[in-house]
């Protein structure tokens, strides 16, 4: 049977930062079922005028099953738009499961998630020499559980750069745990909301002010948070620079000359 179904990811609102194969593969779906809480209409309206469209946000589970199912029955191709990349809190995997029941074949197709948006709009690496080697995404616990070993106050004794979703309207429950770990109340800290899109906003700050920030800016949903030193450099200048261009430095592809 061929592949009929395509799980793709939209990218994090900009209707241009849709991966070069899923626009290719949305000018071709009949079908298209998308989260239109999350994904511009706009994206499907581009690249889908002449599919049957299906707004998930409103539908259930077994609901959007159905309406793949009767695609792929009726011979039709069937694209699921997530928001951001479907990886990411995009509750694919139940999706897939399903469909492995029913013996439907699938694809997942990458995208650009908020994460990597968020930090363009900062204009800021989430890696920098001397200062952070590892980004952590997570979220807050709210009406989702998160496992004890993942609770926000034991993630901050890392001292990583965070990247939280989904917790935005928890501000002071996240300032609350992070101030239990490695991070103070000095540490840098930035709310991107609806990153990419054309109302994008940007509060920065630190954790002993971004919450009230965050509440007189009226946010309360689609922002990440971001935390740690790297917010810093660019106020304070970098630590250490990049190995990787350093003319001492040899690799693979260059010889250090020593001086």
């Amino acid at each position: 049977m061929p592949l009929q179904v395509s799980f793709v990811g939209a990218g994090p609102g900009a209707a241009d930062l849709i991966t070069i194969r899923g626009a290719r593969l949305l000018r071709h779906a009949d079908v298209v079922i998308f989260a239109g809480s999350l994904v511009d209409r706009q994206l499907v309206k581009r690249y889908a005028a002449n599919a049957d469209v299906y707004d998930s946000a409103g539908m259930t589970l077994s609901e959007v099953l159905a309406v793949m199912a009767d695609a792929v029955a009726a011979e039709k191709s069937v694209v699921r738009l997530h928001t951001g990349d479907p990886s990411i809190y995009g509750a694919i995997q139940e999706q897939m499961e399903a469909l492995d029941e029913l013996g439907i074949e699938y694809q997942v197709v990458p995208g650009v998630t908020s994460a990597f948006a968020a930090a363009a709009a900062l204009k800021q690496e989430l890696t920098l020499p001397e200062v952070s080697q590892t980004v952590i995404f997570t979220r807050v616990e709210g009406r989702t559980p998160v496992p004890e070993n993942e609770q926000l106050g034991r993630i901050a004794a890392i001292g990583a750069t965070l990247v939280i979703y989904l917790s935005v309207g928890m501000i002071e429950k996240v300032v609350e745990q992070l101030l239990q770990g490695a991070y103070t109340p000095q540490t840098p800290a930035a709310i991107v909301c609806r990153a990419s899109w054309d109302d994008e906003q940007i509060i920065r700050g630190t954790l002993a002010d971004i919450a009230v920030k965050v509440r007189e800016a009226g946010i309360d949903r689609q922002a990440l948070i971001v935390v740690g030193d790297v917010l810093a450099a660019r106020r304070e200048g970098l630590k250490a620079k990049s190995l990787l261009y350093d003319g001492e430095f040899s690799h693979g592809f260059r010889a250090g000359v020593v001086v």
